[in-house]
């Protein structure tokens, strides 16, 4: 296959459009098959720290970027029962002099049209909509695949960004559904004339509790409010109605602070979805074919480093194929080395935080004595593995 045959990309989303950005770079073609009806995403709030503008910078996007975000004043954690702030991590100038770069807070929209408007300028990306992949095929020197609607595309390799329930996992780790965890989750975006509840309006702030938590965030430069409700349940696996959904949330919040229960009944009880993650597995490859993104190393959200690592995948990728000079054997090797410690220590951690999250009784007496002795020193230095840019392989050029 020459150079000039493209790479195909399944899945449009942050970490699929990043490779194919990242391939453009280094002059290669992608063709990017989305199955849904037009590229899009869904509509809700997302964090990313310094660590995505490694990539960013290096895509030209960090202005674009920057126009649609905002950067909170800090990132709180108060305890869900009594209110009382446990973490203070300021994200300003302290924050950017250690870290080069921002904290941001965003709409996932408007960054995910920041990169298709960056694709779409590139003659080297072509954009596939309504391209539900059903079939693939390794031909040894190709990758051919098949669409629900009869389509066929060919390409030099494939890059699998479909996603925790990923069509190409399932067939090359075959490892089953994604590992529950009992939880659920809720998500509400509201205008911010509407917001009554006494809570900081211009940080990231996350209220811990006993099988509970919920996480909120200015967006849209203070126009809107984002809202994200977790707790754990037994009918997480479970279908039910918002009446339904609504008992459940307020009774498991009857004994939170009043701040969140004045959250909890600004939700919007149409979207709810089971909370998991994915064992980390030590290869993401075989032949032509590589996952990316979710699809090879699906966190929990605990560190809010889902999309921030499909990102960096997507750059690592991209940059790895032009250093085999095309050898994808050779490149997706290089790949999988440079970002499985990363990727599994994050899912791990986020585990971790998972349980510090959600303490009860003594344990949660122990956790909240231990975080008063923190200062932003130790805080930083904790971040440093994650946000500086020492992922970014020195193999892998700029």
């Amino acid at each position: 296959m020459s150079k000039s045959e493209p790479v195909l990309i399944v899945g449009g989303g942050l970490g699929g459009l990043t490779t194919a950005l990242a391939l453009a770079r280094r002059g290669r073609t992608a063709r990017v098959l989305e199955g849904a009806p037009e590229f899009g995403a869904i509509g809700y709030g997302i964090q990313f720290g310094p660590n995505v503008f490694h990539v960013f910078d290096r895509l030209d996007l960090m202005e674009p970027v920057l126009a649609v975000a905002d950067s909170p004043l800090a990132v709180l954690m108060l305890d869900a029962l009594d209110g009382k702030e446990l973490v203070r991590i300021p994200t300003g100038a302290s924050f950017r002099a250690r870290f080069k770069y921002p904290y941001i807070i965003v709409h996932r929209i408007d960054l995910h049209n920041v990169l298709l408007d960056a694709c779409r300028s590139s003659d080297a990306i072509e954009l596939v909509a309504e391209a539900m992949v059903t079939g693939f095929e390794d031909r040894g020197d190709a990758v051919a695949v098949t669409t629900a609607d009869g389509r066929g595309f060919s390409g030099a390799a494939l890059v699998a960004a479909d996603g925790v329930r990923s069509l190409f996992r399932a067939k090359l780790i075959g490892d089953g559904e994604p590992r529950p965890t009992g939880y659920v989750a809720l998500r509400s975006i509201v205008p911010m004339a509407a917001l009554k509840a006494d809570v900081p309006r211009d940080c990231v702030a996350l209220w811990g509790g006993p099988g509970m938590h919920i996480v909120h965030y200015p967006l849209r430069h203070g126009a809107l409010f984002n809202v994200v409700a977790v707790f754990r349940t037994p009918t997480y696996a479970e279908r039910g109605d918002p009446a339904g959904y609504r008992s459940e949330i307020e009774r498991t919040y009857r004994n939170a602070d009043p701040a969140m229960r004045a959250l909890i009944g600004l939700m919007d009880l149409q979207w709810r979805r089971p909370v998991g993650d994915r064992d980390p597995v030590r290869h993401w490859h075989n032949g032509r074919i590589v996952l990316l993104g979710d699809a090879a190393h699906a966190p929990l959200q605990s560190l809010a480093q889902g999309a921030g690592m499909a990102i960096e995948d997507g750059l690592c990728l991209g940059e790895a194929i032009h250093a085999a000079g095309g050898d994808y054997s050779v490149a997706f090797a290089r790949f999988e080395a440079a970002r499985l410690l990363r990727t599994a220590r994050v899912q791990l951690e986020s585990r971790a935080l998972w349980q510090f999250y959600h303490c009860d009784g003594i344990e949660r007496d122990v956790r909240n004595a231990t975080v008063a002795a923190w200062d932003e020193a130790h805080m930083f230095d904790c971040m440093a593995w994650l946000y500086d840019g020492a992922w970014f392989p020195a193999e892998i050029g700029r």
